[in-house]
């Protein structure tokens, strides 16, 4: 049975998100459709490629991903199908599947060009439900569109390395659902730079000297529950996805704040790690 995954900007209020699972379930009679998230802030490219990368490799391969964020096709948005990973993403060239293609090389790219056999003024339900519906059944991406070599990138987001390798200076490029703050920084690039030396992690008020493996390793819990510092206690934790992120622990943005709001803290804003 095949599986056609959603990621769109439509919420849940309006009926877009139902109107396209009912439009896959008139093409295939046979299918599993799955929600990784309706709630991407409007037209966030960004927001949108960090949850991407980090939902689809949960699934099987042969997995179709659509991808419904800043779809309408114009001429400097065109729509693309790319394989990659096994995987198979439909969606509009952005730049929405470049924090995959940073490290992965796609086996497969094409530009749909099937947009004159279908009227629409909704490209996710038409013209993308059409190409996932298209796959699931085995077809091939060179019957929907014409090869291509490269597809956009997201360009701004890299973090920069001073010359002398002493400072990392990132971005915010997602804030969760408990309002932790996701910079730019892999792991991986933090541990290349910084080679195990002290470091401080500045991001407006708010410095770190220490970053944790996972959330409760902040918390002693070998002090009564009632003396320790637990709720509320910031930190900096390299996340499940690989990268550093700022989080309060346990934190509740509906009552007592969170790292995004008691940092001062949104999309792009710098992050700064400095060595010794």
């Amino acid at each position: 049975m095949p599986i056609i995954t959603l990621t769109t900007d439509f919420g849940l209020k309006d009926h877009f998100a139902g109107a396209v699972k009912g439009a896959i379930y008139s093409e295939l009679d046979n299918v599993r459709i799955v929600d990784i998230s309706h709630s991407v802030s409007p037209f966030h490219i960004i927001e949108a490629a960090y949850i991407i990368q980090n939902a689809y490799k949960n699934f099987p391969d042969g997995t179709i991903h659509i991808i419904g964020i800043d779809s309408e096709q114009n001429p400097e948005n065109q729509h693309i199908a790319v394989k990659l990973d096994g995987h198979y993403f439909i969606c509009a060239n952005n730049g929405i599947v470049s924090l995959i293609t940073r490290t992965i090389l796609p086996e497969e790219m094409v530009e749909i060009n099937i947009h004159n056999r279908i009227t629409t003024n909704f490209t996710v339900l038409d013209v993308f439900v059409q190409v996932a519906s298209h796959i699931a059944r085995g077809g091939t991406l060179g019957v929907i569109g014409k090869p291509i070599k490269e597809i956009r990138d997201i360009t701004g987001i890299m973090p920069v390395i001073n010359n002398d390798q002493k400072q990392i200076i990132g971005n915010v490029i997602y804030v969760d659902n408990y309002g932790n703050v996701v910079t730019n920084i892999t792991k991986k690039l933090f541990e290349d730079i910084g080679k195990g030396r002290d470091f401080k992690i500045t991001a407006r008020t708010a410095s770190f000297t220490k970053i944790y493996n996972r959330y409760s390793d902040s918390i002693n819990f070998n002090v009564e529950k009632s003396k320790r510092e637990e709720d509320g206690k910031k930190l900096a934790v390299f996340n499940s996805s690989g990268y550093i992120e700022l989080a309060i622990y346990k934190s509740n943005p509906s009552t007592h704040g969170s790292a995004a709001t008691l940092f001062g803290l949104d999309y792009r804003d710098t992050i700064t790690i400095n060595f010794e």
